[in-house]
């Protein structure tokens, strides 16, 4: 390659065999054909289990890990992730019917998001899961509900902190938002909520996401472990519940690192003894999407056609923007940079060019990976885009001019 030229940080979670990717221990040709079709996403499930392993490994004991199924929701990999974590969020009536249909108990789900219907409220209560309180509104109708199904209703408080999570790539907390009830107001509400037949829970601080700076993570960390213990002080009954969110992020683009996830587990490991004292009934919760599943995922298309346009070649492949908008650069992004994009089938290609992938859609904006170097390209050659197994397919409009879906398939 370019002496200097930015590049991706290696990645090595998928090996190759015979020059060509393999997932699920199996080639990914061969996986191809499996699936029937293209384009897919494949989500390795040793690779999902290697995290988690991980993140037990590096966490302290005693803190509880949740999967947030925002990040993927495909109902297999939920199955699977419920197997090993302990417990499942969920941000939609869909997301819950799907984290019922595991082996987690109730009351390890928790619904959260702003806007809940009156449905939606109802089926939570009745299925006895956790909600995560973002209004006043939310709290009376949760309460009236309750009433008339002769339940009572568990609860916790999203709280808006009065900080952020520093070096975010998305701010969930902290300033004006529309996530939680803001820290200052959130005293009175507790004294309402003692008026109330719910049954309180904790606390549900969430203040940023996709986050790869740890002491900016330990930083929000501590600073949510002391916003719950100030808030306790008002809660109608004893914290049995502190979600302290997640934030973890994992590298995309070129100059990325990998998050240091053991200097975050001994910052942490500090701060239980606060925690034990303060709030001795509290289940510490860090609730991961992201990091859980984001490495573990991969995109794959085909190329259908090779053209060259004044100097410069394109590869154009069955899949784009619709399916993976966030690969497109179209998603989240203030400046488009490439996502880990290869030519599955030729990993160690001798010959390399420097191409822009982009798919069959009609906009200029249908672009998977912008003049990236990789090997040559031919028609029929399986496109894969790394880093896809979080915000993939369901953060995307697969039904913008109307191509077929994107299958998927846990390997």
């Amino acid at each position: 390659m370019t002496p200097n030229k930015p590049v991706h940080f290696p990645l090595s979670a998928f090996p190759v065999v015979n020059n060509c990717l393999e997932v699920g221990g199996q080639p990914l040709t061969r996986l191809a054909c499996r699936v029937g079709k293209t384009p897919f996403f494949a989500y390795d499930r040793a690779l999902l289990t290697k995290r988690v392993r991980h993140l037990r490994e590096n966490l302290p004991d005693g803190i509880h890990l949740h999967y947030a199924m925002k990040a993927n929701p495909m109902p297999a990999v939920v199955q699977h992730m419920a197997s090993l974590v302990d417990g499942l969020d969920v941000a939609s009536s869909g997301e819950m019917q799907v984290a019922l249909d595991t082996n987690t108990t109730p009351e390890n789900i928790s619904f959260a998001g702003p806007g809940k219907t009156e449905s939606e409220l109802s089926s939570a209560i009745a299925a006895g899961i956790v909600i995560n309180l973002e209004s006043e509104r939310e709290m009376e109708c949760a309460s009236r509900i309750g009433l008339s199904l002769g339940y009572r209703p568990r609860v916790a408080v999203r709280v808006n902190p009065d900080f952020e999570l520093k070096s975010s790539g998305m701010k969930m907390g902290g300033g004006p938002k529309q996530f939680g009830i803001d820290a200052e107001r959130v005293p009175e509400i507790l004294k309402r909520m003692a008026q109330l037949p719910l049954d309180f829970m904790g606390f549900h601080i969430f203040s940023g996401s996709q986050n790869l700076k740890a002491e900016s993570i330990i930083e929000a960390q501590e600073k949510t472990i002391g916003l719950a213990i100030r808030l306790a002080q008002d809660a109608p009954s004893p914290v049995k519940l502190l979600n302290i969110g997640g934030g973890f992020g994992i590298p995309y683009f070129p100059g990325e690192e990998p998050l240091n996830i053991s200097t975050i587990g001994e910052r942490l490991a500090d701060q239980l003894p606060k925690v034990k004292k303060a709030l001795p009934e509290a289940q510490v919760v860090i609730e991961l999407g992201r990091y859980l599943v984001g490495e573990a995922g991969i995109y794959v298309c085909r190329v259908i056609d090779r053209k060259i346009s004044r100097g410069q070649v394109f590869l154009v492949t069955d899949g784009g923007l619709h399916h993976h908008l966030a690969a497109s650069g179209n998603f989240g992004q203030v400046i488009r940079k490439n996502y880990p994009v290869a030519i599955g089938n030729r990993m160690h290609a001798e010959e390399l060019e420097t191409v822009s992938v982009v798919g069959p859609l009609c906009t200029p904006l249908d672009v998977l990976a912008d003049k990236m170097e990789m090997a040559k390209g031919n028609v029929g050659d399986l496109v894969v885009v790394f880093q896809s197994g979080a915000y993939g397919k369901t953060a995307s409009p697969a039904a913008f001019l109307s191509h077929p879906d994107a299958a998927e398939v846990l390997a």
